[in-house]
């Protein structure tokens, strides 16, 4: 069995009295889209500069496609990219040779051919030439893209990539993210767009302040922790709850309308709903929504999970 592309085994970062990253451990496969989610200086782009090697890890192991990053700290190295939050490139060249350049920077030959292919997955072709101080901010964050992916990394990071940019650019990099994974690329992902995380991501992994609070599947997540909240509204006042439903109902004073909450255990909505028909319910309108990786991510936050230990 080929090793882990990343594997992080309690990892720590300290700050003098602020401890960023808590004893962290985390492993990820080949050609995985790992979403790692949290508030705002939860940890995420600290736990990211520690592999990448903008952070230095105060102790614990980082392993980079099965090497020890305390044993080689370069080499691994050459086969990730990285998608800072922060523009960060030379005003002074094109965009062509902003890429020529990164090539070099990752001890690769020039490739035309591959900066082509880059410029146009990211729909750069008409921008090739031109200085990226006079890029537009999203053309700029494709510029960013680009950089990190023009070298064929095995493990790509996206810190917030998204960040502030237009829906069209957040549909072309999601497509293409679709495409790395089939080729076999990694991808770790930060976003606070949580419905992207929730279609994208294989696994997610919720972090707060500095610890990793749970790692599962996104749609075993989903099944466990989501719930359908169903809203019956009522031409007649129903004057009681049916057998069964006490648990995850609540009727309005009035009796015209329900709220029940289907969890795992409970009867599923179609069940109440059938119940209610059989009953002569003499039913108005019905509404349904399901949970989200939002409403998921702030039950763990708030400690509301059944997160397993």
């Amino acid at each position: 069995m080929s090793a882990p592309v990343l594997d992080v085994e309690r990892l720590v970062k300290r700050y003098r009295d602020l401890v960023a990253l808590d004893g962290v451990s985390l492993t990820i496969g080949t050609g995985e889209i790992f979403a790692l989610l949290g508030p705002n200086g939860a940890g995420k782009t600290t736990l990211i500069g520690a592999v990448c090697g903008l952070v230095r890890k105060t102790s614990g192991t980082v392993r980079l496609f099965g090497t020890d990053l305390d044993v080689d700290p370069i080499g691994p190295r050459f086969q990730v990219g990285l998608v800072p939050q922060e523009v960060n490139f030379d005003p002074f060249f094109t965009v062509r040779e902003s890429l020529r350049i990164q090539l070099g920077y990752y001890g690769r030959p020039p490739d035309e051919a591959r900066i082509a292919e880059i410029l146009e997955a990211l729909d750069l072709t008409a921008k090739a030439d031109v200085q990226t101080r006079a890029l537009s901010g999203g053309m700029r964050r494709r510029l960013l893209i680009a950089k990190a992916l023009v070298h064929r990394p095995r493990l790509v990071f996206l810190d917030e990539p998204t960040a502030g940019v237009d829906v069209e650019l957040r549909r072309d990099l999601w497509a293409y993210v679709r495409r790395l994974r089939q080729e076999g690329t990694t991808v770790v992902l930060t976003t606070h767009y949580l419905e992207e995380a929730e279609e994208l991501a294989d696994r997610v992994g919720i972090i707060n302040e500095g610890r990793l609070l749970l790692v599962e599947d996104t749609q075993a997540l989903l099944a466990r922790m989501g719930e359908r909240r169903l809203r019956v509204s009522f031409g007649e006042p129903l004057p009681r709850l049916p057998e069964g439903l006490t648990e995850g109902g609540t009727l309005a004073e009035d009796g015209r309308s329900l709220i029940y909450i289907e969890r795992a255990g409970r009867p599923r909505a179609s069940e109440v709903l059938g119940r209610l028909y059989a009953g002569g319910a003499d039913i108005q309108d019905v509404e349904t929504r399901a949970s989200r990786l939002e409403d998921v991510l702030l039950d763990v936050l708030h400690g509301r999970s059944g997160a397993p230990s």
